[in-house]
């Protein structure tokens, strides 16, 4: 992996991913928006260097050595492991060309304290800029080595803007580039949720980092000498209430709308397809949980998870705003 202080291998990787289904977002079990007809591809699980569409989307997937693999799962869906055997990879979903698309991504990522990214990425040309949306990361910040411009509060929380440069670096048009990295790093992590691109555009703008023509824009996981997985979603789309994402293996969490007060409002989860489950709320900035029925919560701040209590698949969360109205985003697994 590529660090603003260390000229490692990160461009040469050419990611090419391409259109977006939307998601069904659901309220009390109404259909706001559906997708379009999900295609019929099997899973495929990659392990050397290939791009390609699976399920209407574009895929690449990249390494240099070692045991790093990812599976192609139904719409926007891939997972990924890897070891220490492997010295990097690259690899996710999304869209050949890149624009001022709102992005939405659910599902786990597990970095433990590595070496790692989980990050919107893509690259322009004219000028010829790689750039990061960094929403996840491991042992290494990449806020540490770059300089930092500003700062950026969007979609719930509060992002650091840094830029760097790479000299006689492998990109997208060679092997010997000199081009600047725009980052915009995530203060609290997060592994679901939603990315306005509009807005992180615009504040990069502000402090006179542009932009130039579209290239891709993937939702990548990557690794540089460490070991790790994830299971992750993205599709076009979100940032309003109600969000359900995509559902991870048999499981479907369903949010809908409460009592809500002048500081507070409750949340029902409607849990099906198991009996035992793990719901992961992940709340937005200033929010906290004030009180929760028919479930085990665990947390009060950040990324909350809730099992099983004995009382039924339907439960709820009473949420102090602190001034954010937004939904958390909400993720299932069977337990």
């Amino acid at each position: 992996m590529s660090h603003p202080t260390t000229p490692r291998r990160r461009s040469r990787i050419r990611l090419l991913l391409g259109a977006a289904c939307a998601t069904a977002l659901a309220i009390s079990g109404t259909v706001l928006a559906a997708p379009h007809a999900a295609q019929a591809e099997a899973d495929r699980t990659l392990t050397s260097n290939t791009t390609g569409t699976h399920n209407g989307y574009y895929f690449s997937f990249w390494k240099d050595s070692g045991n790093a693999s990812m599976t192609l799962r139904a719409d926007g869906r891939y997972s990924s492991s890897w070891d220490r055997s492997t010295n990097n990879w690259v690899g996710g979903k999304g869209w050949a060309t890149g624009t001022r698309r709102t992005i939405s991504y659910s599902g786990s990522y597990n970095p433990g304290n590595n070496n790692t990214y989980l990050a919107l990425y893509g690259w322009t040309r004219n000028p010829l800029i790689e750039y990061y949306v960094v929403e996840n990361f491991g042992s290494y910040n990449p806020s540490s080595g770059a300089t930092r411009l500003g700062t950026v509060t969007t979609d719930g929380g509060t992002y650091d803007i840094l830029r760097s440069q790479r000299v006689n670096a492998p990109c997208i048009d060679g092997d010997r580039c000199t081009f600047y990295q725009y980052w915009s790093v995530r203060q609290q992590k997060r592994s679901s949720g939603t990315i306005t691109t509009a807005n992180h555009f615009d504040a990069w703008a502000r402090v006179g980092l542009n932009l130039g023509s579209h290239y891709y824009q993937i939702m990548a996981t990557e690794g540089y000498q460490s070991q790790g997985s994830s299971d992750i979603t993205v599709w076009e789309g979100g940032g309003g209430n109600p969000t359900t994402p995509p559902p991870s293996g048999n499981c479907t969490a369903v949010l809908s709308a409460g009592q809500q007060w002048g500081d507070r409002f409750n949340l029902n989860v409607a849990v099906s397809g198991t009996n035992s489950w793990v719901v992961t709320l992940n709340l937005n900035g200033g929010q906290s949980i004030q009180n929760s029925w028919n479930a085990q919560v665990s947390g009060t701040t950040g990324s909350v998870t809730a099992r099983p209590n004995g009382n039924g698949n339907n439960f709820g969360v009473t949420i102090m705003a602190n001034g954010n109205w937004t939904w958390p985003t909400v993720t299932c697994r069977t337990g």
